[in-house]
C-alpha cells in the first residue's frame, strides 16, 4: 500500500469502516485482512488530499457510538416487552434483593462488559487518529486546570477510548444511575444479612462489583483516576445506608455484656472490611471503617468503659485486647483505658513493695505473717535481703506488664509510657513527708551484692546487672544513687571484694550509657587510682631492695585521690597510736612517696585498713583476717598477758566508742576474755589461751554502727571536695612480720 496522501470519497470508506466498528464494539469476530484494511482506512481518512478528514471521522464515530449506546439502553438493558418482563419475574426469585429489577444490574453488567472490552479494541483501531490528530489538539494539563483553549475548538476532543467511556456515562449511567445504585445497595445489604459467614454468591458478587467498577472506569482515563462520579453517585449513599445498618446492629447488641458486644463488633468490622475489599474501590475502605467506628464505638463509649476497671483489675487479656482494637482508631479513645491501666500497675507495684519488711528485723530471722487489715501476705525479710527483693520484685512487675502490653496492646507506645510512669511513681514514692525514699540506696545495694565475690557466674551477673538498669532509669534522684554506688564501689575496691574488675567496668559502662560520662567520671578515677597503686607498690618494693631496707613485714598501700573517693572528710581522722611494728614501713613509704611526688599531702585512713594475723595456740594455728584496730589491740599482748580496758584505750589513743566496738568483736570471737560481763574502764582483758575453733581460717569484723535514716539522708547530700592535686589518702597496707610471742606468729595488714 502507498502511504502517500490521496483523494478519497469519505462516504464509501466510512461505510466499510462503520461495519467494522460495529463488529468491534459488539465483540464480533473480524478477519485479519479486514482488520488490517480498516487500519489503512483510518490512516487514509486522516491524511486525505486535499483536506484531511480526521474531524469528520471523529464526529461520525461519536455519532455512531451515541446511537449504539442508546440502542443498548432501550433494547438490551431496559427490556419493556411483556415476554422479557415475565422472564425478569422468574429470575428475580433467585436474586439477593428479592426484586425483579435486580436483573437490571445483570443486563447492565453484561452490556458494560461487552462495550468496555470493545472500546479497548476500538481505541487501538483508531490509534493513528488518536496520536496524530487528537493528541495534538488536546489541552495539556495546565490548560485544562486554568481553562485555556488555544486551539479555537469549542469542545475538547477526546481519544476514541475516552470518548467511548464518556458516551457510556452520558447516555447509560446518567440515565440509570439512581436505579443501579438502589439495586447495588439492596444487593449489598442482602449479602450483609444472609452471608455473615463471608461466603458470597459468586454470580451476584461479580455483577455488583462489575457495576460499581464501571462508575470508576468511565472517568479513570480522562480524569487521571478521578473518582468524582463514583463518590457522588454511589459512595455517598453507600456510606449513609451503611451507617444506618451499623446503628441498628449496635442497638441490638447493646443487650449483651460488654465482652460479647466487643467480640461481635470486631467480627462485624472484619465482615465489613472483607465486603469492602470485594465490592468497593480501595479508597472507600477507610471511609466505611470510620462510619463503622462512629456508629458502633464512638457513640457507645460509656457502655464500653462500663466494665473497663474490672477488665484491667482481673487482667482479662482477651477483653482488653478487643477493647484496645476498638478504641485505638477513636480520637482520645484510649485515654481512660491508659489511666486505669496506669493506676492498676501502681497498685500492684505498691502491694509488691508493701509486702516487704526487714530493716527492723534481725538478720538471722525470716518469717511469714498475715496482715489482716490489708488482706495481703507480708513477707518479713532479713535486712540483707530487702534490696534483692525490692529490685527483683519490681523487675517482675515491669516484666509482667511489659509482656501484657506486648501481647495485648501491640507494644503501643502510649501503654509503654504508662508503664514507665507507674514504675517511676512506685519507685520514687515517699510514704510520708518525713520518710526518705530508699529506692536509690536499695538499687545500689542490689548492684553491690552482685559485684561482690560470690558463686554467681559472670553470665548471671551480666544479665542481672543489665536488668537492674531498668529500675535504675526510673530513679529520679540519680545523684543519690551515684553517691551510694560510689561508696559501695570504694569498699569493694579498697577491701578487694569485687567479683571481677571486668564486671565492675561493665557496670560503670552501663551507667555511662544511661546517664553520660559526667555521671561516671569519679568512678573511672577510682579505677585509675587502683591501677596506679599497683604500679606504685611495685616501685616501692624496688626502692626497698635498692636501698637494702628490711621492714620485717610485707606492706602495700593504695593511694587514692581525695576528691574522687567518697570516704568522708580526710581532715578529721580518728586519733590512733600506730603500733611500732608498722612504724618503719609507714615512714619508709612516706620517704619514697615524697621523693617521687613532692608537694602532696598524705593522710592515713587506718580505719579502712585490714590484714591477716597468724595466731598460734597450743592446739592449733589460725589465720585470721581483721581490721587494723583489732590487730593493734592484739599486738598489745605481745609482752603483757593482761590489761584493763582503760590501759588499752590509753595506749592505743582510740576514741572510746571505736575502742569498745573493736574490743567487743574480739571478745565475741572468744580470742579475748573479759573479767566481767559489762565492759568498763577497770574491766580486765586477757588472752584466751584455750581458744578453739573448727575453722583455721576466718575473718573477724567489728560491729558496724547502723546508720539512721537521717544519717543516710545527710550522707546523700555530702561529697568530699578536696583538691586532688595536693591531697592524697592512703587506705591500705599489706603488713607481714614475725613476732616472737606464744600467741602470735605472723602479721599481715591490708
Amino acid at each position: 500500500m502507498s502511504l502517500k496522501p490521496r483523494r478519497i470519497v469519505f462516504e464509501e470508506v466510512w461505510t466499510d469502516l462503520r461495519e467494522t466498528v460495529q463488529q468491534v464494539i459488539t465483540l464480533q469476530g473480524i478477519k485479519r485482512d479486514v482488520w488490517s484494511n480498516r487500519f489503512v482506512d483510518v490512516y487514509e481518512i486522516c491524511v486525505a488530499h486535499p483536506e484531511p478528514l480526521a474531524d469528520r471521522l471523529y464526529l461520525e464515530t461519536k455519532t455512531f457510538l451515541e446511537n449504539h449506546v442508546q440502542t443498548l439502553l432501550e433494547k438490551r438493558v431496559l427490556v419493556a416487552d411483556v415476554q422479557n418482563a415475565s422472564k425478569d419475574e422468574s429470575a428475580a426469585e433467585a436474586s439477593p434483593s428479592g426484586s425483579g429489577s435486580y436483573l437490571l444490574l445483570e443486563r447492565y453488567y453484561d452490556a458494560w462488559i461487552e462495550y468496555s472490552r470493545g472500546s479497548q479494541y476500538l481505541n487501538h483501531l483508531y490509534l493513528y487518529l488518536n496520536q496524530q490528530h487528537i493528541k495534538k489538539q488536546k489541552l495539556n494539563e495546565a490548560e485544562a486546570v486554568y481553562g485555556c483553549n488555544n486551539h479555537g475548538d469549542s469542545q475538547e476532543k477526546m481519544e476514541i477510548g475516552e470518548l467511548t467511556l464518556e458516551i457510556w456515562n452520558q447516555y447509560m449511567i446518567q440515565r440509570l444511575g439512581n436505579e443501579l445504585v438502589d439495586q447495588i445497595l439492596s444487593g449489598i445489604n442482602a449479602e450483609r444479612a444472609n452471608n455473615s459467614s463471608g461466603q458470597y454468591n459468586n454470580k451476584n458478587t461479580e455483577v455488583i462489583r462489575g457495576v460499581i467498577q464501571s462508575f470508576v472506569a468511565v472517568q479513570e482515563d480522562r480524569r487521571k483516576g478521578s473518582l468524582k462520579l463514583y463518590q457522588e453517585l454511589f459512595e455517598a449513599r453507600m456510606l449513609e445506608e451503611s451507617g444506618q445498618n451499623f446503628r441498628i446492629v449496635a442497638s441490638d447488641l447493646l443487650q449483651v455484656c460488654v465482652s460479647q458486644y466487643m467480640e461481635r463488633i470486631i467480627k462485624k468490622f472484619e465482615e465489613e472490611e472483607k465486603l469492602a475489599k470485594i465490592y468497593l474501590h480501595e479508597s472507600s475502605l477507610p471511609k466505611l471503617r470510620k462510619v463503622c467506628e462512629e456508629e458502633m464505638v464512638t457513640k457507645h463509649m460509656n457502655f464500653l468503659y462500663s466494665e473497663c476497671k474490672e477488665m484491667v483489675a482481673d487482667e482479662k487479656s482477651t477483653d482488653l485486647r478487643n477493647l484496645y482494637i476498638l478504641l485505638k482508631p477513636v480520637t482520645d479513645g484510649l485515654k481512660r483505658l491508659i489511666e486505669v491501666f496506669l493506676e492498676h500497675i501502681k497498685e500492684q507495684g505498691k502491694k509488691t513493695i508493701s509486702c516487704m519488711k526487714g530493716d527492723s528485723v534481725r538478720s538471722d530471722i525470716a518469717w511469714w505473717g498475715f496482715y489482716e487489715a490489708l488482706n495481703i501476705l507480708i513477707i518479713i525479710l532479713p535486712p540483707n535481703q530487702v534490696h534483692i527483693q525490692f529490685v527483683e520484685n519490681m523487675l517482675d512487675v515491669h516484666r509482667k506488664y511489659e509482656e501484657l502490653i506486648h501481647t495485648t496492646f501491640k507494644s503501643d507506645p502510649l501503654f509503654l509510657g504508662a508503664l514507665d510512669k507507674a514504675c517511676a511513681r512506685i519507685i520514687n514514692e515517699k510514704h510520708s513527708n518525713n520518710q526518705v525514699c530508699r529506692s536509690a540506696e536499695l538499687v545500689a545495694k542490689y548492684c553491690d551484692s552482685l559485684l561482690k565475690k560470690s558463686k554467681t557466674t559472670e553470665g548471671e551477673i551480666d544479665q542481672k546487672l543489665t536488668r537492674s538498669i531498668i529500675i535504675f532509669k526510673y530513679i529520679e534522684d540519680k545523684d543519690v544513687y551515684q553517691k551510694f554506688y560510689s561508696r559501695m564501689l570504694a569498699k569493694r575496691l579498697i577491701h578487694e571484694q569485687s567479683q571481677s574488675m571486668d564486671a565492675e567496668e561493665l557496670m560503670i559502662n552501663k551507667l555511662k550509657q544511661a546517664c553520660g560520662y559526667e555521671f561516671t567520671n569519679k568512678l573511672h578515677r577510682m579505677f585509675t587510682d587502683i591501677s596506679v597503686s599497683i604500679d606504685l607498690n611495685a616501685k616501692f618494693s624496688k626502692y626497698l631492695n635498692d636501698n637494702s631496707h628490711d621492714t620485717g613485714i610485707n606492706f602495700s598501700v593504695k593511694v587514692l585521690q581525695a576528691g574522687a573517693w567518697p570516704l568522708g572528710p580526710t581532715q578529721v581522722v580518728a586519733s590512733f597510736a600506730i603500733p611500732q611494728e608498722f612504724e618503719k614501713s609507714i615512714r619508709l613509704f612516706e620517704e619514697f612517696y615524697h621523693i617521687n611526688f613532692s608537694g602532696r599531702k598524705l593522710t592515713w585512713l587506718h580505719h579502712l585498713c585490714h590484714g591477716e594475723m597468724k595466731l598460734s595456740f597450743e592446739k592449733r594455728n589460725y589465720i585470721v583476717t581483721m581490721q587494723t584496730y583489732q590487730m593493734a589491740i592484739l599486738l598489745m599482748f605481745e609482752n603483757t598477758d593482761k590489761y584493763t580496758c582503760k590501759e588499752l584505750q590509753t595506749s592505743l589513743q582510740l576514741q572510746q566508742e571505736i575502742f569498745q566496738r573493736h574490743l567487743q568483736s574480739l571478745v565475741e570471737a572468744k580470742i579475748l576474755l573479759l573479767s566481767e560481763e559489762k565492759m568498763n574502764d577497770d574491766t580486765e582483758v586477757s588472752i584466751n589461751v584455750n581458744y578453739n575453733n573448727k575453722r583455721t581460717k576466718f575473718k573477724i569484723t567489728a560491729n558496724l554502727q547502723k546508720e539512721t535514716p537521717q544519717e543516710v539522708s545527710s550522707y546523700a547530700q555530702q561529697w568530699p571536695n578536696e583538691d586532688i592535686k595536693t591531697n592524697n589518702i592512703l587506705t591500705n597496707g599489706d603488713l607481714r612480720r614475725t613476732i616472737n610471742k606464744k600467741a602470735f606468729e605472723t602479721l599481715k595488714q591490708q
